[in-house]
């Protein structure tokens, strides 16, 4: 069978890691995902699509004739970070690590990748996406490898740098850049994060009705990892009227059911929406980035 890229896979990785990288390693895909399968002796029965953002994910059989998942991703996508974190969580509140079948491939415990969160009414999703995270803020392992919370903003913060000149976006970003400074300065938390927590980022299960997939793990602020599942579902709000009010509500809310400071995770998902919203505008996605924006500036 044929392993081409999907559109989401080859914009995404472009945006995210630069078109010469992505380039590069697309074109090297098809051949690669065939040996994996050779050398993990899994038969391919179809490539996920849309699929994943940074990895191709192929529904797969083992050789003993059980359902799988296998995840190729590209070296400069970490995915021995997403092996060593699904390694701790060892099947808690996230999909099980099967297998390792090397060139950035993942063995996978099947899921139902047709149906996530966001098949649920917001309410139910919130609650549900709540549970499952709680399980994943746990103490990362002894000599990890993992990014913390500060590193990564660091990076992200110094791309937004160059929208702050812009009559559009300049306002925002420098608020997002001033709460970003105000968080990383105070007292932290160091917990093993999942990175990327959102509502399509947990997909129904057999061993367990909800497990989370796709981490991106870093260490550090519970309320960082809570930021980009304050604004799932961004398209209804700010197509609603009391979309302001309802996102604000969203945070506390959140932030009361998990424990956590309402303040810290406003700041976390202003700044985490902003710079969502600048790297939109940077790529030309301005539908996107007017979404992202308008969400911010309510915060």
């Amino acid at each position: 069978m044929g392993f081409e890229p999907p559109q989401r896979l080859t914009r995404t990785l472009g945006e995210t890691y630069g078109d010469a990288a992505a380039a590069a390693w697309l074109e090297t895909l098809p051949a690669l995902a065939g040996q994996v399968l050779d050398r993990a002796s899994l038969d391919a029965e179809r490539v996920m699509a849309p699929g994943g953002r940074s990895s191709l994910v192929v529904l797969v059989r083992r050789s003993d004739g059980s359902p799988a998942a296998l995840k190729i991703a590209p070296p400069f996508a970490r995915p021995d970070r997403e092996r060593d974190a699904l390694a701790h969580w060892n099947g808690w509140g996230a999909v099980q690590l099967l297998d390792e079948a090397g060139e950035g491939g993942l063995v996978l415990e099947r899921l139902h990748p047709e149906v996530s969160l966001r098949s649920l009414p917001e309410a139910k999703a919130l609650l549900e996406a709540a549970g499952t995270v709680r399980k994943l803020w746990v103490e990362p392992p002894a000599g990890h490898g993992f990014e913390t919370v500060t590193e990564r903003t660091a990076r992200q913060a110094e791309a937004m740098g160059s929208h702050l000149d812009d009559a559009a976006t300049g306002e925002l970003t420098a608020a997002a850049l001033a709460a970003r400074q105000e968080l990383v300065s105070g007292a932290s938390e160091s917990l093993l994060l999942h990175g990327n927590f959102r509502q399509g980022k947990v997909l129904a299960g057999d061993r367990a009705p909800w497990l989370a997939v796709g981490p991106e793990p870093l260490v550090g602020d519970r309320a960082y990892d809570l930021a980009r599942l304050v604004r799932d579902r961004v398209e209804d709000l700010v197509a609603a009227s009391s979309g302001a009010s309802a996102a604000r509500r969203r945070v506390n809310k959140l932030a009361d059911s998990l424990d956590l400071d309402r303040e810290r995770l406003r700041g976390w998902t202003l700044f985490r929406a902003v710079e969502s919203g600048t790297r939109a505008v940077a790529a030309g996605r301005r539908q996107d980035a007017e979404l992202l924006l308008e969400f911010a500036s309510w915060l």
